[in-house]
């Protein structure tokens, strides 16, 4: 009983900023700054507003292309490297596996200048492409892969290989199903990571039209510092999907934490 107390209380705790931030984008502009906690005339006027009266509908849309299309390609390349990684025998195997975790212990902030010289010279300033591509393979992606693929039986394999499955369907038909775990949990991760995604995408996008949603809300805030109650709309909007994403996918991320846990 007292751990369900506490941990409601905590609950609570971290419930109730965001509790506030959705009220508060129902609430006109003369109640913003009054101490209370439910608007009095609730209202829909702001959502309209930002909607229509400035780009976030645009760069909602850049924000979900981004996220989407880097976590496809993140799911796919890093399960793929890490299935070859884990099953496949080869000469510098080890090796190669060391390099690909020593990237992790770069920081981000080091390799923006890379980055963004490598934009500018192949013309990807202010595009999909040149946001997205930092992000359509991930070291940590390809290392929880390679842990779950780890535990598939090697006579499951050989089997489908005695059927006259090819080697590529061997690993879309029969290993991809055995990890969907990892592959939910790599996912969500993955796309709440591009959709809070600030620091990137402020450098290498100077075009208003362009901006990702973090981005945009940033300069958004900037611009209506006496509107709070435009700034809590357009943060609640920018938090929806995360929490669709959560809530569709929750039992799988759950799963895959328990499983990675057993593994370790």
């Amino acid at each position: 009983m007292v751990s369900y107390i506490v941990l409601t209380a905590l609950a609570i705790v971290m419930i109730f900023p965001f509790f506030w931030m959705v009220l508060s984008s129902l609430k006109p502009f003369r109640e913003i700054y009054r101490p209370y906690l439910f608007p009095k005339s609730p209202t829909l006027a702001n959502y309209q507003k930002i909607m229509s009266a400035s780009l976030f509908p645009r760069w909602f849309l850049n924000s979900l292309i981004v996220a989407l299309s880097t976590t496809f390609s993140v799911m796919f390349f890093d399960s793929l490297v890490g299935y070859t990684i884990a099953k496949y025998s080869f000469p510098g195997r080890n090796i190669i596996f060391l390099f690909i975790l020593s990237t992790l212990m770069i920081p981000t902030e080091m390799l923006i200048i890379p980055w963004y010289v490598m934009s500018s010279r192949l013309g990807w300033i202010d595009t999909y492409w040149g946001i997205m591509f930092p992000g359509m393979i991930t070291a940590f992606g390809i290392f929880l892969m390679k842990q779950f693929m780890e535990t598939i039986p090697d006579d499951l394999l050989d089997a489908a290989r005695i059927d006259g499955v090819s080697e590529f369907g061997i690993f879309w038909r029969v290993a991809l199903p055995l990890v969907k775990p990892a592959l939910a949990s790599l996912a969500i991760l993955n796309f709440i990571g591009n959709w809070n995604a600030f620091l990137w995408p402020l450098i290498v996008v100077s075009k208003p039209r362009m901006y990702t949603l973090p981005v945009g809300l940033a300069t958004f805030s900037s611009e209506n510092l006496m509107h709070w109650e435009l700034i809590m709309t357009g943060a609640t909007v920018s938090t929806i999907p995360l929490i669709i994403v959560f809530l569709i996918f929750q039992k799988q991320i759950i799963r895959g934490i328990m499983l990675s846990g057993l593994k370790g």
